[in-house]
């Protein structure tokens, strides 16, 4: 079917679909025709209980995919890892309730990297990934099964998150819009804790007009959650920037600290195609310096471990799933080795050492109090660049989606894949992942997608913008 969101809600409400049978559809594509691995939990009948009500809400039970690492009630959550393997959640993340409160329908849980720590899907406690576009190729991470159920058809839209690029980079490698907003547009009650300053939900859609719509859905206060603010609707608009068709008036940098030796030489020839594009709509473009951005990576993976190991802490084989018995082990010690030991693969593990290691008394003001203070640098980096330009433009991902195995075996080179996407988290702006063509690689050609960035809480830019791009590829 490949339907766009907004297709299927026009569809549905001029009676040339029936949510019913679309959404039963698709729900027998996740059990039964699921060829990408993507989900890794399907409520049946949960979808069978809702479906009349939410077919008469605004999303008209849409079937949505979700991350596992987003709390829903009647589900499993499971986050990709052996510590939460069976773990039902208690209660519903606020961006749940808000989905259904508007008509989304859970077609079903998607498998991620464990613990949100990954970009390639093979970090998983589970199974792997596939990417649609590619043969034994990865489709990015943490996010990389929610946009290859999109990617795939398996789902009209999901909803993932992003905390160094966990939406954007899966989206270009599978060739998805995806959208991460500004930090606290979407609230992140209900929603497993990996980097509490750098996690944000976002979206994967099949066009930019859903990412806008998606993000109406889901967005807004939330009382639980002290970062969110309430929903300004000029801001978050469903399609009357993305009905705009030139860049009249629009300024777009171009850092030229992107242009660098990781890039590869066909994504940048990608780059600068999009931008004599852009100047044809009416865009001014023009290159600009960004001297903190090469520094985007170790400043990330140095804040971020550091959080994680404190959120994850509260897994210690007492609090949730993952338990033995006590009266085996010597000390409380050796119990909370073993059980995190067997709990947490070799990626969380790296992670949470290295988060640790950044806090201890001896290296807290040489590593983490100086990567705090290198953000706040970029903070004002990206703050003079939106003084003068609308948004900024780069590319999403340093490479093409590579094979299943290559990457994980060094991890820095794993790390990289997020030089372009993390500062858009350090600093808590809006960015989002748009289409520019294919390139050929290894006999297959596979998808090439850009990254804009806005200011803070200007989606209505991205989607204007974005919409524009997504017209001239």
């Amino acid at each position: 079917m490949n339907l766009t969101l907004a297709d299927y809600i026009a569809w549905v409400e001029n009676k040339t679909l029936n949510p019913r049978d679309v959404v039963l559809h698709y729900l027998n594509k996740a059990k039964n025709n699921d060829q990408y691995n993507a989900f890794i939990s399907v409520p049946e009948q949960y979808i069978h209980d809702n479906l009349d009500d939410y077919s008469a809400k605004v999303l008209r039970a849409a079937p949505i995919a979700i991350k596992d690492i987003i709390l829903v009630k009647w589900s499993k959550t499971t986050c990709g890892s052996d510590m939460l393997r069976n773990y039902d959640s208690p209660y519903t993340a606020t961006c749940i309730e808000k989905l259904h409160s508007h008509g989304g329908i859970m077609i079903g849980k998607t498998n991620m990297d464990e613990a949100a720590m990954g970009a390639s899907t093979e970090t998983s406690a589970f199974w792997k990934c596939f990417n649609p576009h590619g043969t034994n190729r990865i489709p990015g991470g943490s996010s990389g099964w929610s946009a290859a159920a999109v990617a795939g058809d398996l789902a009209l839209a999901a909803l993932g998150t992003d905390t160094g690029g966990s939406i954007r980079q899966p989206a270009a490698l599978c060739g998805v819009v995806g959208l991460k907003p500004t930090y606290g547009r979407v609230s992140r009650y209900g929603v497993s804790a990996m980097a509490s300053s750098l996690d944000q939900v976002g979206t994967f859609t099949k066009n930019v007009s859903d990412a806008a719509l998606l993000l109406w859905s889901v967005a807004g206060y939330d009382d639980k959650d002290a970062q969110t603010q309430p929903r300004d609707e000029e801001m978050i608009i469903r399609s009357e920037e993305c009905k705009k068709t030139d860049l009249k008036g629009i300024k777009i940098a171009v850092p030229k600290e992107f242009y660098a030796e990781w890039l590869d030489p066909k994504i940048a020839q990608k780059l600068d195609e999009m931008i004599q594009k852009l100047q044809e709509k009416g865009a001014i473009v023009e290159e600009v310096s960004m001297p903190t951005l090469p520094y985007a990576v170790a400043t990330y993976y140095a804040i971020q471990p550091a959080e994680a190991s404190t959120n994850l802490a509260r897994f210690d084989g007492l609090k949730f799933w993952l338990q033995d018995d006590t009266f085996t082990y010597d000390n409380i010690k050796d119990y909370y080795k073993a059980i995190r030991s067997k709990g947490f693969g070799k990626e969380v593990q790296r992670r949470i050492l290295l988060g640790t290691y950044a806090l201890s008394a001896a290296n807290y003001e040489g590593i983490y109090m100086k990567a705090w203070e290198v953000r706040e640098k970029m903070k004002d980096d990206f703050s003079k660049t939106f003084k003068d330009y609308d948004v900024i433009l780069g590319p999403t991902t340093p490479t093409v989606a590579w094979k299943m195995g290559e990457e994980p075996k060094d991890p820095l080179a794993m790390y990289m894949a997020d030089i372009f996407v993390c500062p858009a988290n350090l600093t808590g702006v809006p960015a989002m992942s748009i289409p520019a063509g294919t390139v050929e690689n290894e006999g297959e050609q596979m998808p090439v997608w850009l990254q804009i960035m806005a200011n803070h809480r200007r989606e209505d830019l991205l989607f204007h913008v974005g919409k524009v791009m997504e017209s001239v590829v």
